[in-house]
């Protein structure tokens, strides 16, 4: 007896249920990996960290003003390094903050649909820049632009670094904001335009506050970026931990006392190359933090459509 062949609409029936009963599981994979991950640098860093505070007091380690492990009189106070992160971090805000929501508010309420579609994929190239590109451009051409501004400043600073540290940021901030100015609902502008609100006005007090909470979140993903960058400050900051707040000097910070350190030069399992899982779990707290505070920011200001 003759086969009888299905209908093509019941073969892509079937064919829709089994990829339906597919993904869910793949998807699913995918999460339990990501978590997994998470988990396992987390378990490495205290399980790391806890043979160093086994020699190091947590106490002098948090509130220590010297940081010189490798001398052969160490000191194990954290402070210079996390001076010198925050020092980055803040100038990096400075720069990117303004530039980032600046041209976000053009692109999303300016800007026609033909000079959006070509400024956009530009402002992006710079999120494509080798980190290493943007150290080699802070100490070949900003520092001696600060050096004929500033005479008083060193070949290597905190402030060039932190100035082209907020230029690779710009991107991650101005795309996000723009997203999140443009999910905005029209008629929440049309009903400004209606009150004779100017095009600035219903930018400031209308996109603006509506997209809020996306604003927050491009900052902080941008400034969390800011304080994990590695090779700009190895480069241009230099590697001297010293509890300096003149952003002309040299400073060091924890990522690049981390590249400084693991080089291969210090004997694994000595507290000097503990040290680089202590550094390293202060970073992940300070970048935790930041989050955290970041998403209640969002949860408080968010606006539902």
């Amino acid at each position: 007896m003759p086969q009888i062949e299905q209908p093509a609409s019941l073969k892509q029936k079937k064919k829709w249920l089994s990829t339906d009963s597919i993904m869910p599981k793949l998807l699913l994979l995918f999460a339990v990996i990501s978590i997994f991950t998470t988990i396992g640098i987390v378990a490495i860093l205290i399980v790391e960290s806890i043979g160093f505070f086994k020699e190091v007091p947590i106490l002098d380690f948090i509130t220590g003003t010297k940081w010189t492990p490798l001398f052969a009189d160490p000191e194990f106070g954290i402070l210079p390094l996390v001076t010198g992160t925050l020092m980055i971090t803040l100038i990096a805000s400075i720069v990117a903050l303004p530039l980032g929501l600046g041209s976000a508010i053009y692109l999303s309420e300016y800007a026609p649909d033909r000079v959006r579609a070509i400024l956009k994929p530009v402002l992006e190239i710079l999120a494509g820049i080798p980190t290493i590109v943007y150290g080699f451009f802070a100490l070949t051409f900003v520092t001696p632009v600060l050096q004929f501004i500033l005479p008083e400043t060193e070949v290597f600073n905190a402030l060039s670094a932190g100035i082209v540290v907020g230029i690779m940021i710009i991107p991650m901030i101005s795309s996000l904001s723009e997203d999140a100015m443009v999910a905005v609902p029209h008629s929440l502008r049309a009903a400004a335009y209606a009150l004779g609100s100017t095009k600035l006005e219903v930018a400031i007090k209308i996109v603006v506050p509506a997209a809020f909470s996306g604003i927050v979140a491009s900052f902080v993903l941008g400034l969390s970026r800011a304080v994990g960058e590695t090779m700009i400050v190895t480069l241009a900051a230099g590697n001297l931990a010293q509890m300096s707040y003149n952003p002309l000097e040299s400073i060091q910070t924890l990522t690049a006392y981390i590249v400084a350190v693991s080089s291969g030069d210090t004997q694994h399992g000595t507290v000097e190359y503990l040290t680089i899982y202590a550094v390293g779990i202060t970073l992940f707290v300070i970048t935790l933090v930041m989050n955290i505070l970041a998403g209640y920011i969002s949860r408080k200001f968010k606006e539902e459509y």
